[in-house]
């Protein structure tokens, strides 16, 4: 549910929920020293997580910081305004950390665990899920498979939940695009058709993107997203999201 050190699709999915844990394909550890500080902040004209949308179809600036150390290790925070009620409140707060490394030059693993959490709200929202990524290099495509597990807990009515994604980018040539295309599937208590009022507990969400980067950090991006099952107007409908994002390495 944030940009961190992303790779070449920062831009182009900066609010499908492919985000939800730093970037599913290969980050970056070879950094010029020790430590690399990062920071992002954007503009998306409707925050969708895995599909839904979290501010009633409304835009949402977010905006993050990272830390990332040249043995792999790094931590982070994002943060988003959203539409949650009483529960949930008007502010989503990220806090996560890992550990990314490379297993061999054209394939990463990156393993942490994401606590989201909602300050403004009356809870009980907070909830934790850990995470497990391999992201690979294959000619001039970015592949990603990502499993994200969030296990029995309050927030979550006592309920676990399972999220497995698939991700594709490509730069196309001798142009400042990318191309990006998502696949995710849940299984359990955040499921969009349950969400939405239906009585599945599994389902997919998609999305396909174009981003455009400029050599001074700020990059454009726009994504077609849709969901399957219960189709609810401006929360699991499809959607065309834009997004603006500007980035900055210290």
């Amino acid at each position: 549910m944030r940009t961190s050190i992303r790779g070449i699709l920062a831009a182009a999915t900066l609010s499908t929920g492919m985000l939800a844990a730093p970037a599913a394909f290969a980050q970056d550890t070879d950094v010029p020293g020790p430590v690399e500080v990062s920071a992002n902040i954007g503009v998306v004209t409707d925050y969708r997580f895995r599909g839904v949308s979290l501010t009633e179809g409304d835009p949402a600036v977010q905006g993050g910081l990272d830390i990332a150390h040249e043995s792999g290790f790094y931590i982070g925070t994002w943060a988003s305004n959203i539409v949650g009620g009483d529960t949930f409140g008007e502010v989503e707060v990220d806090l996560y950390a890992g550990f990314a490394t490379q297993i061999t030059p054209l394939v990463s693993l990156d393993v942490g665990a994401t606590y989201y959490a909602y300050p403004t709200g009356d809870g009980p929202a907070d909830y934790y899920e850990p995470y497990a990524k391999l992201g690979a290099q294959l000619g001039p495509v970015e592949a990603g498979v990502g499993v994200y597990y969030a296990p029995d807990q309050e927030s979550l009515g006592d309920e676990d939940n399972l999220y497995v994604s698939l991700d594709l980018g490509a730069g196309i040539p001798n142009t400042p695009l990318t191309v990006s295309a998502h696949a995710g599937y849940t299984d359990g208590v955040l499921a969009p058709d349950l969400l939405a009022g239906g009585t599945s507990d599994n389902g997919w969400d998609y999305s396909v993107g174009l981003g455009y980067s400029t050599p001074f950090g700020l990059d454009f991006g726009v994504s077609y997203i849709a969901t399957d099952g219960l189709d609810v107007e401006d929360f699991t409908d499809d959607a065309i999201v834009g997004s603006v994002s500007y980035s900055v390495t210290f």
